[in-house]
């Protein structure tokens, strides 16, 4: 029987955890979804992301919409503009605001009416500087229509 010393497995597992490719670690915060009412095509879901190193939001998914897209809200002249946008970046430690004022996930095709007290199944994914993907599975529960509401005193239009 060949015994090997306790250090040289020791030794083969933590050069093998080593090998791993680390992740970015994304933290979320006060996530939560926008009501909608009968026959609504679309709403919004809001949150604060927080990765530890540098990444960027790729796509955003739910069972609740046909298409889930990252979206940008901005304003040029006195017109808002509102459009997808391919990602958004995450620097690292730095707190990225999804809210009705700037960046968001839009929620389009609503599959059935999203009522205040339901919760919103969405997938994050997360890409590294490094190419590495990660999926972060999160709920979002659904609060009343008018939370959140930006000031609407301009025309709105869809890049």
């Amino acid at each position: 029987m060949l015994m090997l010393p306790i250090r040289k497995p020791l030794a083969v597992l933590a050069l093998c955890a080593a090998a791993l490719p680390a992740l970015a670690q994304t933290t979320v915060e006060n996530a939560w979804a926008r009501a909608s009412v009968a026959n609504q095509h679309s709403s919004g879901a809001f949150m604060t992301l927080t990765s530890d190193t540098d990444a960027k939001l790729v796509a955003v998914q739910s069972p609740v919409a046909k298409d889930v897209q990252i979206h940008e809200m901005k304003m040029n002249g006195d017109v808002m503009t509102m459009g997808p946008v391919s990602s958004l970046d995450l620097p690292a430690g730095k707190a990225v605001s999804l809210d009705a004022n700037g960046y968001h996930v839009m929620l389009m095709g609503l599959v059935h009416q999203l009522k205040q007290g339901q919760e919103v199944p969405l997938t994050l994914v997360i890409e590294d500087a490094k190419g590495n993907k990660e999926n972060l599975e999160i709920k979002a529960p659904v609060r009343s229509l008018t939370e959140g509401e930006p000031e609407m005193k301009h025309g709105h239009v869809h890049q």
